[in-house]
């Protein structure tokens, strides 16, 4: 469960978007609950939008999708926070085990947006997707009168070797190019 950090442009705007990659969560023996640690449910309080990651090649990754969504409702019963589905592995079509209708069911149905993308072969609708996940989380808090969600005073998890990171994250965005990122 590692936290990156990344400052970027958006409509001339400087955004730092922080993602807390939070793996691990499944579903229960023959249940329709989900089963996480307690570093997610952290990061579930002080988010301000969800991105919601499965393979269209593995239906069990998809199924977590709904259970995972009820968990933080339980969490946030009545804040608007924006969120985006994500049907990953768009490359590996022969593969595919959920269809994007059912996909788009699921983001409507969630109230969210959704992108089929292959992370693997096409970064630019990987970062499209966040380009717009962050729009609406810039217009829900906009929306706040400059205020941020009340009632939700925890600390934001440090990544237990956050300088290892920084200076991973520094050597793969260096590696890809010299030209800076405007999303």
């Amino acid at each position: 469960g590692a936290l990156y950090s990344r400052k970027f442009t958006i409509d001339g705007e400087q955004i730092s978007l922080q993602v807390q990659d939070t793996p691990f969560v499944s579903l229960e023996e023959d249940t329709d609950s989900i089963c996480c640690q307690e570093q997610i449910n952290r990061s579930i309080y002080w988010a301000d939008g969800f991105v919601f990651v499965y393979s269209i090649t593995d239906y069990e990754s998809y199924r977590v999708m709904r259970p995972l969504h009820q968990h933080i409702r339980r969490i946030h019963p009545t804040a608007n926070i924006p969120l985006l589905l994500v049907a990953n592995k768009g490359d590996l079509l022969r593969a595919r085990q959920v269809s994007s209708k059912e996909g788009l069911q699921l983001a409507a149905e969630l109230g969210g947006s959704y992108h089929e993308v292959s992370a693997r072969e096409n970064g630019d609708g990987v970062a499209e997707a966040f380009r717009q996940l962050c729009q609406d989380v810039a217009r829900v808090i906009g929306g706040c009168n400059g205020e941020k969600r009340r009632g939700l005073h925890l600390v934001r998890p440090k990544s237990p070797n956050m300088q290892d990171l920084k200076r991973r994250l520094k050597q793969a965005l260096t590696s890809k190019g010299k030209s800076g990122t405007a999303l």
